[in-house]
């Protein structure tokens, strides 16, 4: 018998380290199930907006007159589908609107106003495979490892062990890789399985599965570590508790602190509402310094930019579009300093490496808070396209019909 298959024989027969790595497998395959349906549910939502919107366009051509009828009262979808490795690694997509119908009006207020949550709470505690591989996983290794020695040396068998020829390589390299390896089983296993239904390429597969490997070795270099220089089980466990305790939660904790300290951000739903209240400010406003401000940005529309006294697409538009500009510092500045606090909460993961890892998981699902903002950006340049595709119509006066409608620009997820 081998030292490995003698120790996986040991390991069998301790009912509470087969039921912890159980219990752990259990965990892992709910995290992936339920990471599976939540995608799935932002699948079906996407394809149900999309699947609606040749429904939307045809009540459209029923009544639309002229181009800003189209503008007003056309909603484009725009969406961020789920990647291949977002069921593991959900991160942002819990939070943050996965999809948004715009419209060519201000568009500060419709991204705001969508937000069910701030894009950088990405705060521990969603119930996916790397919540388990970073905060579960390690509870179980403690509980595997932590009497590597000192159990035996309280049982009195640790120097007769000791004393054996190439105990190290016969005996406690054995016993460690069996109970590592049964963890990492416990998580990959249920990972193998999602990828398999969730369809992920191989190569990103393979490089989610050694994000975790690296969470597993890290845990186990430190508990192992702790173990050999340890004196009693007890006192180890206690030990090995209060680092885990640190290292994944007070610490990380601690620098989310200190980096919202020192990169404060405006506040979007009080930007959702100052764009508002400029953009209903503007029906009291002269139409002549209307018309200036924005024809100023569009000297290419000057020579239709004359507007009626009553009322008229072309202003209502030019004012909406002045509202976005009103906020437009507070809105890159709301980005700014969500995109500078996950840097540091980035470079702050080189120092606690289970955070890090955490971020890296969900960097790599497509999930975290850069993902959010690109999307975000993506709507930006696809709401530039849209609003400008109207204004050609308004500002030369050409003929707007349900036809036209089949020309309005379409999202497309990849550039916006």
């Amino acid at each position: 018998m081998s030292h490995l298959a003698r120790e996986a024989w040991l390991f069998g027969r301790s009912r509470s380290a087969v039921l912890a790595v159980l219990l752990l497998a259990l965990c892992a395959a709910a995290s992936i199930a339920l990471g599976l349906a939540i995608v799935a549910k932002d699948k079906a939502a996407i394809d149900r907006m999309l699947a609606g919107q040749p429904t939307e366009i045809a009540a459209l051509t029923g009544f639309v007159k002229e181009a800003g009828d189209g503008a007003y009262y056309g909603f484009q979808p725009t969406w961020d589908p789920p990647s291949d490795l977002a069921f593991a690694a959900l991160g942002n997509r819990d939070i943050a609107p996965a999809m948004l119908r715009i419209r060519a009006l201000a568009l500060e207020g419709q991204i705001y106003e969508n937000e069910t949550a701030n894009p950088e709470l990405a705060l521990p505690g969603r119930f996916d495979l790397a919540f388990v591989a970073v905060y579960l996983a390690p509870l179980v290794l403690i509980a595997l490892l932590h009497d590597l020695w000192s159990g035996e040396r309280e049982a009195g068998r640790f120097y007769t062990l000791s004393a054996l020829p190439l105990a190290r390589q016969r005996l406690w390299v054995p016993r460690a890789a069996v109970r590592v390896g049964g963890v990492l089983m416990a998580l990959l296993i249920p990972f193998a399985v999602g990828t398999f239904v969730a369809g992920t390429a191989p190569p990103r597969a393979l490089g989610f599965a050694g994000l975790i490997m690296l969470v597993i070795v890290f845990w186990a270099a430190v508990i192992v570590l702790v173990a050999r220089r340890g004196s009693l089980s007890a006192i180890n466990a206690a030990s090995l508790a209060a680092i885990w305790f640190a290292l994944t939660l007070v610490a990380p904790a601690t620098v989310n602190l200190a980096v919202n300290a020192a990169v404060p951000v405006p506040d979007g739903a009080a930007l959702a509402r100052e764009n508002r209240e400029d953009v209903h400010a503007g029906w009291d406003r002269p139409r002549g310094v209307t018309m200036q401000r924005f024809l100023a940005l569009y000297p290419q529309h000057s020579a239709g930019g004359t507007v009626p006294p009553t009322f008229s697409w072309k202003w209502y538009f030019a004012f909406q579009h002045l509202g976005d500009l009103h906020v437009a510092a507070e809105s890159r500045a709301y980005r700014d300093g969500i995109g500078r606090r996950a840097d540091l909460a980035r470079t702050a993961g080189f120092l606690l490496p289970p955070a890090g890892l955490a971020q890296a998981m969900a960097a790599m699902a497509g999930t975290d808070v850069s993902a959010q903002l690109t999307y975000q950006e993506r709507v930006r340049v696809y709401h530039k396209r849209l609003r400008e595709y109207y204004y050609d119509f308004l500002f030369s006066e050409k003929g707007f019909g349900p036809a036209d409608l089949q020309g309005v620009p379409r999202f497309d997820p990849d550039r916006g």
